[in-house]
């Protein structure tokens, strides 16, 4: 398949979080210079790094120099893609930069190995998965975050919270940009490092806090 040839067009690739349906990105609405391209899961081999996985979503980015913009662990996706294709701009929303700003309990999930203890099964249980990719403030509104969960199979959620708690990455990329909320409840503010942009709400700000991307979105890709 030829890549499209180049416009003045600016080709927007977005990543969703982990166990999440790109249908997060339902509420953005960005000017018509701009085009979004929904990525989703696919299914990871069996122990397949972090880095090999990156490769083959990459497959799927047929745009030359596109911008990326990952939500979550679809945040360090979109981080580890672009160091196999050219970017203008990495965008990570709700997510974090290096493997320092995980919580203490992911860290030390590291060197315990205790994640792999977690009986998956739970996926079943579509409150404890939405609790567990959106944050605990979603509770009043978890009927509404059902439809945004679509990768429940088992084997994927292990490899993702592997791959997450694993992660090597020490030093945040140059030029990334991290917009966070101020609640976040699954990546708490407290363990990040500057720079990021801080905005009102928990993990869900993609679509609690749509308006704000709407307006501010195409200057950030643009100018920032």
């Amino acid at each position: 398949m030829q890549p499209p040839k180049a416009s003045t067009t600016a080709h927007i690739y977005l990543m969703p979080g982990m166990a999440a349906s790109p249908r997060i990105f339902e509420y953005l609405h960005l000017p018509e210079q701009f085009e979004m391209h929904w990525l989703s899961w696919i299914p990871p081999k069996k122990n397949e790094p972090l880095q090999d996985y990156a490769k083959r979503m990459c497959e799927r980015v047929v745009h030359p120099n596109p911008i990326l913009l990952g939500v979550s662990f679809g945040g360090v996706l979109v981080q580890e893609m672009a160091r196999y294709v050219s970017c203008s701009k990495v965008i990570i929303v709700s997510s974090i930069k290096s493997a320092q700003e995980l919580p203490v309990a992911m860290k030390m999930a590291k060197h315990t190995q205790i994640h792999k203890l977690l009986p998956t099964q739970w996926v079943k249980n579509i409150e404890t998965l939405a609790l567990f990719v959106f944050g605990d403030r979603i509770k009043k509104r978890m009927s509404l975050y059902q439809k945004y969960l679509s990768e429940r199979d088992p084997n994927y959620l292990k490899w993702a919270i592997h791959a997450l708690v694993h992660w090597q990455q020490q030093t945040p990329a140059k030029g990334l940009v991290h917009i966070h909320g101020s609640q976040d409840t699954v990546f708490p503010k407290k363990h990040l490092l500057d720079p990021y942009i801080e905005i009102p709400g928990g993990h869900a700000i993609i679509i609690n806090k749509k308006a704000w991307f709407n307006d501010n979105l195409p200057d950030l890709i643009l100018n920032s």
